[in-house]
């Protein structure tokens, strides 16, 4: 094997093993331990990557009247939100299993009944903890597909995906244009479907969100419009530790003889739809990734 190539096999190999070790230390120390324990190294570490700089740049220009304190308080309180869902993601099972840890809306539940009835497209965002979406929709009886991001790391991928595959009884997919049709199908069939619909897609359409245009996914608005089903917008919100409350929103999907007017209209809605759940609970959202074109 060539020197480079050999490197980078060792190098994909180590990656491995610290993750697997981080794993274990993580699902030894428990949900509650685990998740106080990284969100205060979040919170101390953190602000020392760039990410801080962008991410104090983005709250500023998005809620300008926020004073100074607020601002850091914010920032303090999503490196801690961000340290806690990381450590949380070993923990879905465990973490799901124990109902008393939910309040679930009225609205929440309607979504899932309906979603049984006739499939449905559940869109989410990255706040609260973002990571127990799924599962605890699967935890309440509803099936669902999912698509996510691959890893760099082939072995750390296929780590990260035997652990949230459980949760995903109807497949968990890599994102590609396979993966399209095959969640058409799984709608098609009343399937239901779960998508994460907050980062920049400069494949997709711009669309105002906090006053900015801002690139974003037509593939929720694509799904729904296309199968006629509903579509719903959901966050698990943090509130003390490992306790969290979880909201549902229907948004309508535009239906009308112009196809690509209804697709960016929906596509509006999903975006003013999660903006105004980021004005609730702000120190809870990854203002850190790059959302607007600069």
């Amino acid at each position: 094997m060539p020197a480079p190539a050999l490197l980078s096999a060792l190098q994909v190999r180590a990656e491995a093993a610290g993750f697997a070790a981080a794993a274990g230390l993580i699902r030894a120390l428990g949900p509650d331990r685990a998740g106080a324990l990284s969100g205060l190294l979040w919170r101390r570490l953190a602000p020392l990557n760039k990410r801080h700089a962008r991410a104090r740049a983005h709250l500023r220009a998005s809620l300008p009247d926020l004073p100074d304190d607020a601002v850091a308080a914010c920032l303090a309180g999503m490196w801690d939100n961000l340290g806690r869902t990381s450590a949380e993601a070993f923990h879905l099972g465990r973490l799901v299993a124990e109902q008393e840890r939910f309040v679930i809306d009225e609205a929440t539940h309607e979504a899932v009944r309906a979603a049984r009835r006739h499939g449905a497209v559940f869109v989410s965002l990255h706040q609260g903890n973002w990571e127990l979406a799924s599962p605890l929709l699967d935890a309440l009886g509803l099936p669902v597909a999912g698509v996510y991001q691959r890893l760099r790391n082939p072995l750390v991928d296929a780590m990260a995906a035997r652990t949230r595959a459980p949760f995903y009884r109807l497949g968990l997919f890599s994102k590609g244009h396979e993966t399209a049709r095959r969640l058409l199908r799984i709608l098609a069939d009343g399937g239901t479907v779960t998508i994460m619909a907050d980062l920049r897609d400069l494949s997709g359409v711009a669309v105002p969100f906090f006053g900015r245009p801002a690139p974003s996914t037509i593939f929720p608005a694509l799904l729904a419009r296309g199968r006629g089903v509903p579509l719903f917008a959901g966050a698990v919100l943090r509130e003390q530790g490992a306790t969290f409350a979880v909201r549902t929103l229907e948004i309508p999907v535009a239906r009308t003889g112009d196809r690509e007017a209804d697709l960016r209209t929906t596509t509006a809605a999903i975006q003013a739809a999660f903006e105004a759940s980021i004005r609730a609970r702000p120190e809870q959202w990854m203002w850190g990734h790059r959302r607007w074109e600069r």
